[in-house]
């Protein structure tokens, strides 16, 4: 479709197509063809669970996932999910009831991907991160039946439980490669309840493709945190997407350095499992762990924030192994500074960079690198690179418009607009909170919040949040771009750009910056790095160094330096 025709429909035009599109489906419109409409020979609803029978019919001794010592095949990994279904079902879960899961990244957790919503249930994953009191509000607000919990997090579980209204089943895993402190919380371990299980147990698919498969919860950095909601047919189709756009290849090796709590591991449990691809089980970002597990185990991918980036590439050199083939890294949120990319290059991996959100159910856009730039010098491929790029082959629209009149910006990489995106693979909508959802979806595109700019070329460029634009003297300066200019600094691990009060400007750029082991900086020279990066107004006028907080997927928390920056005096 014609982005003039995708991006300018008004109100009216979509309900015509709307109506229209019904009277299709009524046989109304569609002349001699009208009799033949889908049925039961030529119809099924999308949902990712059908990836794993399929590969465990064709590869059933394949390797389907590693974790310390214990293979499993894919034989092996569909009978242990239908086995968690199974003991599910004899514990009264039923379509519709919401299953928790607080876990590392251990097998249980990509077993919980496939066993609970065959039986029709809803798969809530949760932060590992999270305080007490946000945990026992999710499990609360997502009404929980069950939750299967990793004894290392008995201390933020265990109150959260006590703060219940009423408590789930508690299923505890206790992973053999763990060996510090927690309790069990439950009656029962893991092992010992799929057990029970049948590995036989007749399953059905969803009979409603739009059906809820997953309950992720936002961050929550202002009140209560959101529960979005993912639908099968969306998680079907943003897996599809993911082999297509990265591209995944048949039987890859995934190392999970992402979280699976984040975004449902951006649906990759489902996307590896389509390619019949194996899953390498990772409790902890460690580089003394990645380097022999990429080396052992000839892992093909992985992803992770910016900061696993960093980990990787500030790694001391006796942590470092060296392999033969090439990694691919995607990654997502601050874009990569060029000597980053470098570094990572000579590490031997090949870096690709997306946008997403959790309301997108991962990503959404990436940055399609084209044919002409591996011949371009590193700062300009690397400037390219950092750009989020172009939409997914499975999203139906994405725009950068004004967000109250819908017009797009104009291509010029200049004017600041709103991302917008509509299609399969947005979420269903926030649950029990239908003002949010039609806020977020108004005008018949889900409104990001992101800030961004597009380029002649299509592709995309955020240059803020919405909330963290820093207006200065009226002027709006990016905080992402003072960023970029920071991460240029040879001493610069992590950098953050927040506003702080001023009297005469009424904000001003403040810079958290961590350097990296063994360097130094002062805020002086600093600031007058900053000063031939970018324009006098944009420079910061403090610096604070210090260790940058991060959520567990590797995000700097922005909302925690803004209280901080909000104590600074001029």
């Amino acid at each position: 479709m014609a982005r003039s025709q995708q991006h300018k429909r008004s109100a009216k035009q979509r309900k015509s197509v709307r109506k229209t599109g019904a009277a299709k489906a009524n046989g109304k419109t569609n002349g001699i063809f009208a009799s033949l409409r889908p049925k039961e020979a030529n119809f099924a609803p999308l949902t990712p669970l059908s990836f794993l029978p399929r590969s465990a019919e064709i590869h059933p001794d394949r390797i389907a996932v590693i974790h310390g010592e214990r293979r499993y095949t894919y034989r092996q990994f569909y009978a242990r999910a239908r086995q968690l279904a199974s003991a599910l079902a004899k514990k009264g879960i039923r379509p519709g009831d919401t299953v928790s899961v607080m876990l590392p990244n251990v097998p249980a957790m990509v077993e919980a991907h496939y066993g609970v919503p065959m039986l029709g249930a809803v798969l809530n994953t949760i932060n590992t991160r999270l305080d007490p009191a946000t945990v026992a509000y999710i499990l609360d607000h997502g009404e929980a039946k069950v939750l299967i919990t990793d004894r290392e997090f008995a201390a933020q579980v265990g109150p959260a439980l006590a703060k219940m209204k009423k408590r789930p089943l508690v299923i505890d895993v206790d992973d053999p490669l763990y060996s510090g402190p927690g309790e069990r919380l439950g009656k029962i371990e893991y092992e010992k309840f799929i057990a029970a299980g049948d590995p036989d147990f007749a399953w059905s698919p969803p009979s409603d493709e739009s059906s809820a498969i997953a309950l992720n919860y936002t961050s929550g950095t202002t009140g209560n945190p959101k529960g979005v909601v993912y639908h099968h047919r969306g998680t079907f189709l943003e897996a599809v997407g993911n082999t297509m756009a990265w591209p995944l290849p048949p039987n890859p090796v995934y190392l999970w350095t992402l979280p699976m709590f984040h975004c449902n591991g951006w649906c990759f449990p489902w996307s590896v499992v389509a390619m019949a691809g194996t899953h390498v089980c990772l409790r902890k970002v460690d580089p003394a762990l990645i380097f022999p597990m990429i080396v052992e185990h000839g892992v093909t991918h992985m992803c992770g924030a910016p900061t696993v980036l960093g980990m990787l590439t500030s790694a001391p050199t006796e942590q470092r192994r060296r392999f033969n083939h090439i990694v691919d890294i995607q990654t997502g949120g601050s874009p990569p500074p060029a000597k980053v990319i470098k570094a990572m290059e000579e590490l031997g991996f090949r870096v690709t960079h997306i946008y997403g959100m959790t309301e997108l159910q991962g990503p959404s856009t990436l940055c399609v690198p084209q044919d002409n730039w591996r011949n371009l010098p590193l700062e300009k491929r690397a400037a390219l690179t950092a750009r989020q790029g172009v939409r997914y082959p499975v999203v139906d629209g994405q725009m950068v418009a004004d967000p109250k009149t819908l017009k797009p910006m104009p291509r010029d990489g200049r004017t600041i607009g709103e991302i917008m995106v509509r299609g399969n693979t947005v979420m269903l909508g926030y649950l029990k909170d239908p003002k949010a959802t039609a806020e977020t979806f108004r005008g018949g595109w889900m409104h990001t919040g992101d800030l961004a700019v597009e380029h002649p070329d299509g592709y995309i460029e955020i240059k803020d949040r919405a909330k963290d634009i820093i207006i200065s003297g009226g002027e709006n300066i990016s905080s992402v771009e003072v960023e970029i200019a920071l991460y240029k600094h040879p001493a610069v691990q992590l950098a953050a750009v927040v506003a702080r009060p001023d009297e005469k400007w009424g904000e001003t750029p403040c810079a958290f910056v961590q350097l990296k082991p063994g360097t130094s900086a002062t805020a002086e020279e600093i600031i007058a790095f900053c000063r031939e990066q970018v324009a006098r107004f944009k420079v910061p006028k403090s610096v604070v160094f210090g260790t940058l907080p991060t959520t567990a997927t590797g995000k700097i928390q922005k909302f925690v330096l803004r209280k901080q920056a909000q104590s600074i005096k001029n």
